[in-house]
């Protein structure tokens, strides 16, 4: 799965990049120096992983990971090519969700390339280019959806219907995530490829001095507020501290975070909050040589869970033995589980739920 960071120039983007993969991107204080995306892997947070690491002695220990790309700043004008626009736009419609940061302080060494901060006109600029560049695609897709249905196709009609809600929703600029489908259309819509169909977490960049008194922050308000009418979330980050956080290793981190009155890392909460909007969840794997987390996405049967791990496992899946994760933990071990008869025998058409520590047998 990967995540498209987006944002206006000096935002705060290739900052949090660093402290996201320690990749060490180009943030200089001018507009278009990210230019190529860069990509980073960064793992998931699972507090699940350490403590079965502790049951197992495992060889190694994997957790699930997640995809960052680090696309360049879009500017006004962007759908028409301004800037470097149109390859921007490209890059968000490779990716699954948008993580858009949000300038959310002051400071007058970073140029802003509006003149000033205001963080509801950054997000607008940014929605309305990807509006724009939907509409602009919509319109070009539609003339063959149109002639099929003047020829009297029935889906064709149907599928105009649809097309025609979704252009005037855009000329409206309420972006397509906003809006409300059946399953059915769902379908259809997806098959559009539009970036405002893209679900977005908005993270509002702050600067050190507002770190534990954000929610007090006016322009973190404007944000949350703002968020909330499109019923997407927000993630308050300080991508400078981040930056720094990152460079410690884990001992000093949590002393770090302690020492701050923080429970967790903005960062591990940007990442917690991308694994929810994606719908992911995790199953694991436990034994002597690894204990592993394996993302699948929420509502995925055994046997598809099994493929995560090897076509083999799906093609000749034969069973999955369950146990829940708080549930191997209270008992202490497997064996005891199942002594206990708490490791449940499921087939082909058990759901895996976040958390369950699966055992698959099957036979090739």
């Amino acid at each position: 799965m990967k995540l498209g960071i987006v944002g206006l120039p000096n935002v705060g983007k290739s900052t949090l990049f660093n402290a996201i993969t320690k990749a060490g991107a180009l943030a200089e204080n001018y507009p278009f120096c990210t230019i190529e995306p860069n990509v980073g892997v960064v793992p998931v947070p699972d507090k699940r992983l350490e403590k079965l690491a502790e049951m197992y002695k495992p060889e190694k220990v994997t957790p699930a990971f997640i995809e960052f790309v680090d696309i360049a700043g879009l500017v006004k004008g962007a759908s028409k090519g301004e800037g470097l626009g149109n390859k921007f736009l490209s890059h968000i419609r490779e990716v699954d969700a948008i993580v858009h940061v949000v300038r959310c302080f002051e400071d007058e060494d970073i140029t802003h390339v509006e003149g000033s901060v205001d963080p509801i006109r950054d997000i607008e600029i940014i929605n309305l280019e990807l509006i724009f560049a939907d509409l602009e695609s919509l319109e070009k897709q539609m003339v063959k959806v149109q002639k099929m249905a003047k020829g009297g196709d029935k889906h064709s009609t149907e599928k105009l219907q649809i097309m025609e809600y979704i252009k005037e929703n855009l000329e409206k600029g309420i972006p397509v995530r906003s809006l409300t489908f059946s399953e059915e259309q769902q379908d259809f819509v997806r098959q559009l490829f539009l970036l405002t169909s893209k679900p977005v977490i908005y993270a509002a960049n702050i600067s050190e001095k507002d770190v534990g008194n954000a929610q007090d922050s006016p322009l973190v308000k404007k944000v949350v507020e703002y968020a909330q009418n499109e019923n997407a979330q927000v993630v308050v980050i300080c991508a400078k501290l981040e930056e720094e956080i990152a460079q410690l290793d884990n001992e000093e981190k949590q002393m770090f975070l302690q020492e701050m009155g923080l429970e967790s890392s903005g960062l591990d909460k940007l990442v917690s909050a991308c694994y929810s909007l994606l719908g992911l969840i995790s199953f694991l794997t436990a034994g002597p040589k690894e204990v592993r987390a394996w993302t699948i996405k929420k509502g995925t049967k055994a046997p598809q869970a099994a493929g995560k791990i090897h076509s083999d496992f799906e093609r000749g899946f034969i069973k999955a033995e369950v146990i829940p994760y708080d549930t191997l933990v209270a008992v202490g071990s497997y064996t005891a589980a199942k002594e206990k008869g708490l490791v449940r025998s499921e087939g082909k058409d058990y759901v895996i739920q976040d958390g369950d520590v699966v055992l698959f047998r099957f036979n090739v």
